[in-house]
C-alpha cells in the first residue's frame, strides 16, 4: 500500500495511495514503463489545459503587479485549474495564496458547525499553497516540518526540502490551532479512531449529514491511509501527495472512501496525557516486543486498562504497571503517563 501520512514507526508516512480524481488508484508503473523511462500516470500540476492556464496565471501577476506593486514570486494552482498569486511571507513555506481564488475557495462553506470546528477549517485554510511533504507536521509540537524521501515514490525525492504538511499532520495542526491543545496526534488512522468522536458516518451516507470539520477518511479492511477536512458543499482541503501544495478538492465518494467522523474537544473519560519525548509503545507489555508508535512530545491519549507485566526503570522511575491505549492497538508504560504509577479509575486489564 501506498503511503502518504506520516507516523508509523519512526515516522512512516500512509497519507494516500496516489490516485486519480475520482479516488481509483493510478496504474501500476510497469516494468516495460520503468526500463523505457516513462513515467506513471500523473495529473499534471495545471491541468490537462496547462497552456491556457499558465497564460492566464500570467495575466493575473501582470495585473497584479498593476495594481499593487507587489513582488509575485509564485503561481499556485488551486482546485479546478485556477491560478493563484503566491505573494512573499504567505503560508508556512512562503507558498500560501493571498485573497485571491485560493482562499476564497476554502473556508467554512455551510451552517452548522461547532465553533471549534469552524476554528479548524479556517486554520487548515490557512496553509492552502503550502507543499505537501511525506511526514510532514509531525513534530514534538503541532506545525509544519521538513518531510523525508518515500523510497516508494519518486516525487517525494525534494520533500526534505520542502517545509508543510502530509494529510495527518495538516489535521493535528488544524485542531491543535482550533484546541490549544495537541488533540489529534498520530496519523490518519489514529485521528479517525481518536476517542474525541462526536458521531460517524458510514461511507454509504455520503457527505448528507456532514458538517464543516469532520474529518473524511480513505481506506479498507480497517486500514486508513488518508484524511481530509470537510468544509461544506461538497468539498474539502487536504494535503494529498508529494509534489502537490495543500489546495481545496471535491469530496472522493468512490473507491475506498470509508466514512467519516465528527470531532468532540472535550476530554473523554479515562485520558491521560503522556510526557517526555520519543517515547515508544509496544505490541506487549515489554519492551522486549515491538514497537508500535513513537510520542514525540507529551500527548493526549485515551487509557483503557491496565495490568501488571514487565518491570521497566526509565528516568529515575521503577514500575510495573502497564496501559492498553485502544486507538493506537498499543501498550506503555505508566512511567510515562502523568500520574500515580498505578493509574486511579482505569479498570485492570482481563
Amino acid at each position: 500500500m501506498r503511503r502518504i501520512d506520516g507516523v508509523n514507526g519512526p515516522v512512516s508516512p500512509d497519507c494516500a495511495t496516489r490516485r486519480g480524481p475520482t479516488g481509483e488508484p493510478w496504474p501500476a508503473r510497469t516494468a516495460a514503463a520503468r526500463a523505457s523511462g516513462a513515467s506513471t500516470p500523473r495529473v499534471p500540476e495545471d491541468g490537462p489545459a496547462g497552456g491556457t492556464r499558465r497564460r492566464g496565471a500570467r495575466r493575473a501577476v501582470r495585473a497584479l503587479r498593476r495594481a499593487t506593486g507587489a513582488t509575485v514570486t509564485a503561481l499556485v494552482l488551486v482546485a479546478g485549474g485556477t491560478a493563484a498569486v503566491a505573494a512573499p511571507g504567505t503560508g508556512a513555506a512562503g507558498a500560501g495564496a493571498s485573497g485571491t481564488a485560493a482562499a476564497a475557495a476554502c473556508g467554512v462553506l455551510a451552517p452548522g458547525a461547532s465553533a471549534v470546528a469552524e476554528s479548524a477549517v479556517r486554520a487548515a485554510c490557512e496553509q492552502i499553497g503550502v507543499w505537501y511533504t511525506w511526514g510532514g507536521g509531525h513534530g514534538p509540537e503541532p506545525g509544519p516540518t521538513y518531510g523525508q524521501v518515500d523510497p516508494s515514490d519518486p516525487a517525494s525525492e525534494h520533500d526534505p526540502e520542502r517545509l508543510g504538511f502530509d494529510c495527518s499532520g495538516l489535521v493535528r495542526y488544524a485542531y491543535a490551532r482550533a484546541t490549544g491543545r495537541d488533540l489529534l496526534p498520530g496519523n490518519s488512522g489514529h485521528q479517525f479512531q481518536t476517542p474525541h468522536a462526536a458521531a460517524r458516518f458510514g461511507p454509504e451516507r455520503g457527505t448528507g449529514p456532514l458538517l464543516p470539520g469532520d474529518l473524511l477518511a480513505w481506506g479498507s479492511g480497517g486500514a486508513v491511509h488518508h484524511i481530509a477536512v470537510y468544509l461544506g458543499a461538497g468539498r474539502m482541503v487536504e494535503a494529498r501527495q508529494s509534489g502537490t501544495r495543500i489546495t481545496v478538492s471535491d469530496v472522493r465518494l468512490g473507491g475506498d472512501y470509508a466514512g467519516a467522523v465528527r470531532i468532540d474537544a472535550a476530554a473523554q473519560q479515562g485520558t491521560f496525557s503522556t510526557w517526555g519525548t520519543d517515547v515508544w509503545t509496544h505490541t506487549e507489555p515489554s519492551t522486549g516486543s515491538a514497537r508500535v508508535h513513537r510520542f514525540g512530545g507529551p500527548t493526549r491519549v485515551r487509557v483503557q486498562c491496565q495490568k501488571h507485566a514487565e518491570t521497566v526503570t526509565a528516568d529515575g522511575y521503577t514500575n510495573d504497571a502497564w496501559s492498553y491505549l485502544p486507538e493506537y492497538r498499543a501498550w506503555i508504560t505508566n512511567i510515562y503517563i502523568k500520574g500515580p504509577a498505578w493509574l486511579e479509575g482505569v479498570p485492570t486489564c482481563p
